[in-house]
């Protein structure tokens, strides 16, 4: 949606795992792939929002995910010299997953403050990738 009116100009999908699918998804749904940039070295959010800005030279993000993983990354983002907004999309509602996501999710937030206080970076940095 944030394409299709003009807010949103490249789309830099992340994670190792996951950018294959999500670009399947966002060209099943309209946008162009030549707008689409997958990161397959984003292993956790921490290496996703410094790669956003040391690789893809970003100066702003959007970051699209559940409200309690957007809290991490705009905490990771301002450390990494961001300009970012977040999105929430719809939490999980599968009981397990639920209680298995947020204490995830608990661990998760003090190892950020500690890869922050100790300035961590990323398993892989890597050359930049030009974007638009």
């Amino acid at each position: 949606m944030l394409w299709f009116i003009g807010i949103c100009l490249a789309v830099v999908v992340f994670f190792y795992n996951e950018p294959e699918c999500m670009r399947r998804s966002l060209v099943a749904l309209g946008v162009p792939d030549s707008i689409i940039y997958s990161d397959y070295a984003g292993f956790r959010t921490f290496d996703s929002m410094v790669r956003c800005k040391e690789v893809f030279g970003q100066d702003s993000v959007t970051v699209i995910s559940q409200r309690w993983h957007n809290e991490r990354a705009l905490y990771i983002a301002q450390h990494a010299g961001l300009d970012a907004i977040a999105i929430n999309a719809l939490d999980v509602q599968v009981k397990h997953a639920y209680l298995k996501n947020h204490i995830r999710e608990l661990l998760a937030k003090v190892k950020v403050v500690m890869d922050v206080t100790f300035h961590k970076q990323p398993k892989f940095l890597g050359e930049p990738v030009k974007v638009g």
